[in-house]
C-alpha cells in the first residue's frame, strides 16, 4: 500500500479566476510547450543530491487546465516518507525560484520505485542486493533480434544478488557464485519472493507524496 501525505491548499495567483469586475472568467492562458524533462532534471538534480538521493526519473504530462509533474527519488536502503517529504519541499522552492514550469499550475507528486523498476544502473543492483533477480543476457537479445521471422525472448539468468560493484556484479545461481559484467547484461528485474519479510505488496510503488508547487497559480490537490 502506498503511503499518501498531502499538502494544504495553497492561495492562486491572481488571474486564475473571476475577472476583477466579476463579469466572468477570464480565459485560461495557454499551456504551451511541456518543459524538457532534461531542463528539469538540470534544475532539480542538486536538490535531490543534496538530500542524500538520486534523482531516478523526471515525468511531465499535461492534466487537464494544469500539468503532473512526476519525480521518482531513491537511496541506498530506500527513501523514507519523511526523507520524500523534505527533498519535495526542497524541489518546490527550486521550482519556484528557477521559474522552469511555467506560469501554468501543476501537480507535483515525488515518490520511491517499486521493485518492477529495472535495473539498469550499478546502484540499482547495489541496492537490489540479497534479492533475487533475473535479467536477459544482453548478446543472446542482440542474435535474436538479428534473426528473420518472430522475435523469440533472449535467454535470461536467474540468481540471488551476492555482491554489485561499477562495472560488474556477482550473483548466486544454483549455488555457484558467477560473475557477469553490467553491458553482458540487459535491464535486470527483481522478482518477488513471498514468503520474505516485508514483501506484500512489494510489487507496488514506495511512499508517494502528492502535492502542487506555492506561487506557480496552482492549488495543492489531493488524489
Amino acid at each position: 500500500m502506498h503511503d499518501n501525505s498531502r499538502h494544504p491548499q495553497s492561495r492562486p495567483r491572481r488571474g486564475y479566476g473571476r475577472s476583477a469586475g466579476g463579469t466572468g472568467a477570464e480565459p485560461v492562458r495557454s499551456a504551451g510547450p511541456l518543459p524538457e524533462p532534461a531542463d528539469l532534471t538540470r534544475v532539480l538534480e542538486p536538490v535531490v543530491r543534496a538530500a542524500g538521493m538520486d534523482l531516478e526519473s523526471v515525468r511531465v504530462s499535461p492534466a487537464g487546465r494544469r500539468r503532473l509533474l512526476k519525480l521518482v527519488v531513491d537511496a541506498d536502503g530506500g527513501a523514507g516518507l519523511d526523507q520524500i517529504a523534505e527533498v519535495s519541499r526542497e524541489v518546490s522552492v527550486r521550482l519556484d525560484a528557477s521559474g522552469v514550469m511555467g506560469e501554468v499550475p501543476y501537480t507535483l507528486e515525488v515518490s520511491s520505485p517499486g521493485v518492477d523498476r529495472p535495473l539498469t544502473e550499478p546502484r540499482h543492483w547495489r541496492r537490489a542486493q540479497g534479492r533475487l533477480v533475473s535479467a536477459p543476457l544482453a548478446a543472446a537479445a542482440a542474435a535474436d533480434s538479428g534473426r528473420a521471422g518472430a522475435p523469440r525472448r533472449a535467454p535470461a539468468i536467474h540468481g540471488r544478488v551476492l555482491l554489485a560493484g561499477e562495472t560488474s556484479v556477482t550473483l548466486s545461481i544454483e549455488g555457484d557464485r558467477v560473475e557477469f559484467d553490467y553491458d553482458e547484461l540487459g535491464p535486470g528485474r527483481v522478482q518477488v519472493e513471498f514468503g520474505r519479510p516485508g514483501e506484500a505488496g512489494a510489487a507496488q510503488a514506495g511512499p508517494v507524496l502528492d502535492g502542487a508547487e506555492a506561487g506557480n497559480g496552482g492549488s495543492r490537490d489531493g488524489h
